[in-house]
């Protein structure tokens, strides 16, 4: 049987990680940040509002803001905000990469994440196309 990695948990244990906690209504980042982290909830939910309006929430678990990070000197073209109070870890774009590579089934989990999330989005016609 083998068991699957919690991608969470392992941001957690790396030592490149930093934590915080927020309250509701505090903004994780704000649309025209240089996209400089990926984000893992580890309590409470943050909601992502794109430049149209279109929101996205993540919970416990869950990771986001993979996608800006991707590209080097990028800004954010959405804002997160604590829609509860939260608990957040945050990891800088070279440790992540650093993990992804000490981890590479992490970005299989990541694509999954994706996955289900559009799936989501399409099963309940908040997919834009």
């Amino acid at each position: 049987m083998t068991s699957q990695i919690d991608p969470l948990e392992v941001m957690y244990a790396h030592p490149g990680s930093e934590f915080f906690t927020l309250p509701t209504g505090s903004r994780v980042y704000q649309r025209g940040d240089a996209a400089q982290f990926i984000y893992g909830v580890k309590r409470g939910i943050v909601e992502c509002v794109g430049q149209e309006g279109e929101t996205l929430c993540y919970r416990p678990g869950e990771l986001f803001n993979f996608q800006d990070i991707a590209y080097a000197g990028e800004c954010h073209n959405d804002e997160a905000i604590a829609r509860t109070p939260v608990e957040i870890v945050q990891m800088d774009r070279r440790q992540f990469f650093n993990l992804l590579h000490t981890h590479p089934t992490l970005a299989l989990l990541l694509i999954s994440q994706q996955h289900s999330r559009l799936r989501e989005q399409r099963t309940s016609g908040t997919c834009c196309y």
